[in-house]
């Protein structure tokens, strides 16, 4: 039986100045049955002349602009591979990242390996932080979205993931008129549906996180519009092939369910709890993406230059960073539904809540608590 072969699809648009890092990366797998394809999406930097130095050591595809999803469709298209991997042009892989998963794709119902990545500033530096921070969802998930819909497991972005081939026929080509960005939510969300999902034993590549674009740079609310358009297009997907299979689904209970919406009536809570105008720390461990939401501003806890630093070491740690938060104007703390397990977990810490802050909200979403007057 011939070896599997694997193809590496670098996107790119108008990132010129992480561009040759990328396709380095790509270029260095140890996996010998690998080819690199780089898509430009009609960047206006100096992208075509950085991809046309790599002559035929790669395959390139120049386009004119039209997002993210139109760059995977044209670098899909062009893809030989037996799996494939969509690499963001502002990340990088480690040399093995094809190698140290090819394993995983001999069980025939494996439609992808997943890992998460390495939090690098944009100088390519570690933070010290992993995206995502918790851990990974995996194995036959099917059952479980049958029943509670997509939007119900942690997945990393674009450049932690290797996919099937087969899966993505099935789904390809990504809409393009509604994923200009975030074109890797329809391929996530789709997964597993359609077979199981595999972990990988370590961080593949690194997640290059900078203010010149991306996720984190965008404004909370048109974030959240855009990811409920693009969970009314996924979850239609998603009920569409359960009705080809016969699989009974539940439209209505899969938005009950739904992450997404959760997090749209959380957001709802806090908005008659705390105040516009004022400051409040956030423990969510990086999950909600929020930073300026509605004329507020969230801190992220614990904060290291205005980002997310891990959850704290142990109890004192706690107090200590919760009690600098605070006495920088924070009055209000929230400790969002993925860190309930933080008030079981860190008792010291919770008392600290429970002596110097009062709990004026408290539900499935959210705890809120409002710091005491000091007598």
């Amino acid at each position: 039986m011939p070896a599997r072969t694997a193809s590496i699809v670098v996107n790119n648009y108008n990132y010129a100045s992480y561009l040759r890092e990328a396709i380095d990366s790509a270029l260095a797998q140890t996996y010998a049955h690998t080819e690199v394809i780089v898509v430009d999406d009609g960047s206006t930097d100096t992208s075509r002349q950085i991809i046309e130095s790599y002559g035929g050591r790669i395959r390139p595809t120049f386009k004119p602009n039209g997002g993210q999803a139109s760059a995977f469709n044209a670098g899909f298209a062009a893809a030989n591979g037996d799996v494939v991997l969509f690499l963001d042009s502002d990340d990088v892989l480690e040399p093995d990242a094809i190698a140290g998963v090819m394993r995983h794709f001999e069980q025939d119902e494996c439609v992808k390996v997943q890992w998460p990545l390495v939090v690098v500033d944009a100088a390519g530096r570690r933070t010290g932080q992993l995206f995502p921070a918790a851990a990974l969802a995996e194995g036959d998930l099917r059952e479980h979205v049958f029943e509670r819909g997509p939007d119900i497991y942690l997945w990393p972005p674009t450049s932690g993931n290797v996919w099937r081939r087969a899966y993505l026929e099935q789904i390809f080509p990504v809409p393009e008129a509604i994923y200009k960005r975030g074109a890797d939510t329809y391929l996530m969300m789709l997964a597993p549906f359609y077979g199981t999902i595999r972990n990988a034993s370590r961080p593949l590549s690194f997640y290059r996180r900078h203010g010149s674009g991306g996720w984190w740079s965008m404004d909370f609310d048109a974030r959240m519009r855009r990811e409920l358009w693009f969970y009314d297009n996924y979850a239609s997907k998603a009920l569409e092939y359960c009705a080809s299979r016969g699989i009974a689904a539940d439209a209505l209970v899969w938005q009950a369910n739904s992450w997404l919406h959760k997090l749209e009536h959380a957001t709802a809570d806090l908005a008659r709890v705390v105040p516009t105008g004022s400051r409040f720390v956030l423990i969510d461990d990086a999950t909600w993406g929020m930073r300026a939401w509605a004329g507020r501003e969230a801190i992220p806890f614990t904060e290291r230059d205005g980002e997310y630093f891990g959850p704290p070491a142990d109890d004192a740690q706690a107090v200590a960073e919760l009690e600098r938060l605070t006495a920088s104007g924070a009055a209000h703390v929230v400790v969002a539904w993925p860190c309930f397990w933080w008030l079981d977990h860190y008792r010291e810490f919770s008392a600290h809540l429970d002596c110097r802050f009062q709990s004026v909200m408290s539900n499935e979403r959210v705890v809120v608590y409002v710091q005491r007057a000091r007598s």
